[in-house]
């Protein structure tokens, strides 16, 4: 094996790869990136046995073959060296050697035939949808997933696709965030699959916000995203989502209008002051006026007070304060809409505009 190649052309889909692999593995080779060059190109494989990441770049000079590299070493060494450094990397015996300049170094070398890596998958549905879309879903709902939770199904995020419409929803128990999108695709049946954490982390570092597309192949135990540069692939979490729209309060009539940048800022400051333990703020709304009380066991206080478009009499209603303000940040229009029942329900927030977005977030006790 053999190939020279441009510092800053490897650089890129190594790290697109390195991402993907633990520090701490079970199987000494997934500590490694699998190298396999042909035909003027360079192929870079990285997994953990949940997710595994490929990434392809051209390169010199090529002589066939395939072998594992630390990976995170040779990532380490690649972004070490200078701006424009041309590197050439050959192989002999069980070593590999990299030179660059008047660098030079000797790595060790795990064979090829053990490094795991996902066959094709059994693709259910597929869906070509703009990079950016799917970025945005991520983002505008990534947060709200469960950490190690014993409900195995909260530790991801669902994507839920139906007729014409892709939507991706993520609940820990206590919050719940929802962001859909319109697809051209006539799904015969209703399919929901659940991606683990990581590999949402994950997917979420690769996409970008420019102009191209993005294939999603919907398999029965993992899910396949397809760029040009890249083809990253996930096992699914095997648990059954709860019924997410249940959740989702119905009745809700009691509308509040604000700014979203005046109650996000109002939110911050109020919070300073609320239990370090529980995060808690009140919400007291009147015609008008939605004012936000913060406390805490040294009998501290704060008020704020923000102008709002509402008719409501009187009602208060505790929150978790971290809870508002990500769901505020997910959204994206100058005006939210606050939908509320009764001082014991949880709060509907969404864009005033629209509702493609939409946060419940779980009253607290105060």
């Amino acid at each position: 094996m053999k190939f020279s190649i441009q510092r800053e052309v490897l650089l890129k889909p190594l790290n697109q790869v390195v991402g993907v692999v633990e520090r701490r593995q079970t199987l000494p080779v997934l500590a490694n990136v699998l190298l396999v060059v042909e035909d003027g190109s360079v192929g870079l494989t990285g997994s953990d046995l949940e997710v595994e990441m490929f990434a392809r770049c051209a390169a010199d000079g090529t002589e066939a073959g395939e072998i594992t590299l630390p990976a995170r070493k040779l990532f380490d060494i690649v972004r070490a060296l200078p701006d424009g450094s041309l590197i050439e990397v050959s192989q002999s015996g069980e070593r590999v050697t990299l030179r660059a300049g008047r660098s030079r170094f000797t790595l060790s070398t795990l064979p090829a035939s053990e490094f795991p890596t996902v066959d094709d998958i059994e693709v259910v549905e597929r869906v070509t949808l703009a990079e950016a879309t799917l970025k945005e879903l991520i983002d505008r709902t990534g947060f709200a997933m469960a950490h190690q939770d014993v409900r195995y199904y909260l530790n991801g995020l669902l994507f839920d696709l139906r007729e014409g419409v892709l939507r991706c929803v993520a609940t820990d128990g206590h919050r719940l965030a929802l962001c859909e999108t319109p697809i051209e695709l006539s799904v015969k049946a209703r399919k929901q699959i659940i991606i683990p954490r990581k590999g949402v982390l994950e997917l979420q570092r690769l996409l970008d916000v420019g102009e191209g597309t993005v294939e999603v192949e919907f398999g029965k135990g993992h899910v396949r995203v397809r760029r040009n540069d890249f083809v990253f692939t996930s096992k699914l979490i095997d648990g059954r989502f709860p019924d997410y729209e249940a959740v989702i309060p119905i009745g809700a009539d009691k509308s509040v209008v604000l700014s979203r940048d005046v109650f996000k800022a109002a939110l911050a400051r109020a919070s300073i002051l609320s239990n370090e333990k529980y995060r808690g703020v009140k919400l007291e709304v009147s015609p008008n006026r939605l004012q936000i009380v913060a406390h805490n066991p040294e009998q501290e206080e704060a008020t704020e007070e923000v102008e709002a478009d509402t008719v409501i009499e009187e009602l208060s209603v505790g929150f978790n304060v971290n809870y508002l303000m990500e769901a505020l940040a997910a959204l994206r229009g100058l005006q939210v809409m606050l939908l509320l029942r009764d001082g014991n329900s949880s709060c509907l927030i969404r864009d005033a505009e629209n509702d493609r977005a939409r946060h419940v977030v779980m009253p607290l006790r105060l």
